[in-house]
């Protein structure tokens, strides 16, 4: 007769939702900066809706989804999914690693189908009249202008503080996807504007801290990590999801497209792939050929080549 299977106990009931997302986010998976900042977000504001000090166990799968339509569900899917993919990798973490009674993601709250959007490369002139409107407040506009000129990904960017900026060679250190230091590039236009980003009210400049930061000075309830305020002014790092809500709110654009308009301009401009992957630091061709898709305008250019012959006379 073969033995019957085992099966690891439940346990945990004592732990709280606000213990739980500390454990989890000490782990290795969260090590990278970025990933942190995700995954730490979205778990936040689940835990602030449904209470810090609950006991897990005690959360049932239903609320889990409530809370997720509340929070992101009139959203877009890209949103939707991010948002979702921490929460329920945090759960599962809580379940398979710990053995901790805990909910799970229900199925109604499914990941959303994101469609490909053939338009998301936004023309060069489009970028610099966005660039130059005069309503635009300098951090977006600094922020905007450093992406476009980077290619770099938002939260790369977000990520870095004002020591990690060599401005004299116009470039600056990133943590990419998996985890590699890398140096990002920047133009004359990101130039131009850091010295004035960086200036503070008395004349000095900030020399630490957060490179980009949010209005306000975070709340005692609320306060982020050390890293993430500014010595200078007590302001915290700017987030990810309030730069995605300014950049739509004054020009209705993500900000994945400001890189992807980047490298189809650099494609547009023949600049061999080798050299885009460079900038974008993509590793697979494929993948890096995805996003140098030439845009509208440079296929309305080469139908010129399929008119007629022009008439002389």
């Amino acid at each position: 007769m073969s033995a019957a299977p085992k099966i690891a106990a439940l346990r945990g009931g004592h732990v709280t939702l606000a213990a739980a997302a500390d454990a989890f986010l000490a782990t290795a998976r969260t090590a990278n900066p970025n990933t942190h900042r995700a995954y730490a977000s979205a778990i936040d504001r689940v835990i602030a809706l449904l209470g810090p000090g609950r006991p897990l166990a005690d959360v049932t799968d239903a609320e889990i989804g409530t809370a997720l339509a509340e929070l992101w569900g009139e959203r877009a899917p890209a949103t939707w999914n991010r948002n979702r993919a921490a929460v329920a990798s945090w759960l599962t973490w809580c379940q398979t690693k710990k053995h901790w009674a805990a909910p799970s993601v229900p199925a109604e709250a499914e990941r959303r189908r994101e469609r490909a959007d053939e338009t998301r490369a936004v023309a060069k002139s489009a970028i610099h009249r966005l660039l130059s409107r005069r309503d635009i407040p300098l951090r977006e506009k600094t922020l905007w202008r450093m992406l476009y000129e980077t290619a770099a990904r938002a939260a790369e960017i977000l990520a870095l503080n004002v020591e990690d900026l060599d401005l004299e060679h116009r470039r600056a250190p990133v943590r990419s996807k998996g985890g590699a230091i890398e140096w990002v590039y920047w133009e004359s236009g990101t130039a131009h504007l850091l010295p004035r980003l960086l200036r503070l009210p008395d004349g000095t400049s900030r020399t630490r801290g957060p490179l980009f930061l949010s209005e306000r000075r975070p709340v005692p309830a609320r306060r982020p990590a050390a890293a993430d305020i500014c010595p200078h002014t007590g302001r915290a790092r700017l987030g990810y999801d309030r730069a995605r809500v300014l950049l739509d709110t004054y020009a209705g654009l993500d900000l994945h497209q400001l890189r992807h308009s980047a490298a189809t301009h650099l494609g547009e401009a023949e600049i061999p792939l080798q050299l885009i992957m460079g900038k974008t630091r993509h590793k697979n061709p494929r993948t890096a050929l995805r996003y140098v898709k030439p845009g509208a305008e440079a296929i309305a250019a080469v139908t010129e080549h399929l008119a007629p012959p022009r008439r002389r006379y």
